[in-house]
């Protein structure tokens, strides 16, 4: 939804109440008005779009498995704090950005990782590896060409989102896809990380059974 540059007259008591209400809103005053008049006359920006979703995410899995939620009013990215089961207890964090005007893709999953152990970087290097495998057997073929990509760098592993070819997926759908892969991923990287799975066989039977549950692709 594009953004022009528009001049209004509004008092100054007005101006100020806004001011005060976007600031506890952690947002701007554009942002907070933009939203007001969309609300009024019933038209969904891509703001309230993504934070419906984000809002499905949260409340799906909520604080399962000491997951911590973070996200600013009007932003387009989520971020969610989890405790890797790892000696010292390291922290990951999944931040979701969806996209203002998506394509072929919707959105993109950053797995960003701070630690400096050598044998956590290995092991985390491992399952990204094998996830991405598991994926391109079983899934990607669903999605259009190029839609499901992966880039591992310095300290993060990205993961685009999409949804499967000829599908139309609402809010609630895709806040449910997202929460449901985050919440099999990070509890899949926790048990890989405390050896729960003896074999890469055991490993791609427990994603087999996330797939076969009936959720939605993403």
């Amino acid at each position: 939804m594009k953004k022009n540059m528009y001049s209004l007259m509004l008092s100054e008591a007005v101006v100020g109440e806004i001011d005060k209400l976007a600031h506890e809103k952690n947002t701007n005053r554009s942002n907070l008005i933009n939203q007001i008049l969309a609300d009024y006359v019933s038209l969904t920006t891509p703001e309230k779009h993504v934070q419906n979703i984000f809002d499905i995410v949260e409340n799906l899995i909520g604080s399962q498995n000491g997951l911590l939620f973070y996200s600013q009013p009007n932003d387009m990215t989520m971020s969610i704090k989890s405790s890797l089961k790892y000696h010292y207890r390291p922290t990951i964090r999944y931040e979701v950005e969806m996209y203002r005007t998506p394509k072929e893709t919707i959105g993109q999953l950053k797995i960003i990782y701070r630690t400096q152990s050598p044998d956590l970087l290995v092991e985390l290097a491992r399952f990204f590896k094998i996830w991405i495998r598991l994926e391109n057997i079983y899934i990607k073929h669903f999605f259009a060409k190029d839609a499901i990509s992966y880039g591992m760098e310095n300290g993060r592993f990205l993961r685009t989102f999409a949804v499967p070819n000829d599908s139309d997926y609402t809010e609630e759908e895709i806040g449910k896809a997202i929460g449901n892969y985050i919440e099999t991923f990070d509890e899949m990287l926790k048990d890989y990380l405390a050896g729960k799975y003896e074999s890469t066989q055991d490993i791609e039977s427990r994603y087999l059974q996330y797939l076969n549950s009936g959720v939605q692709l993403i």
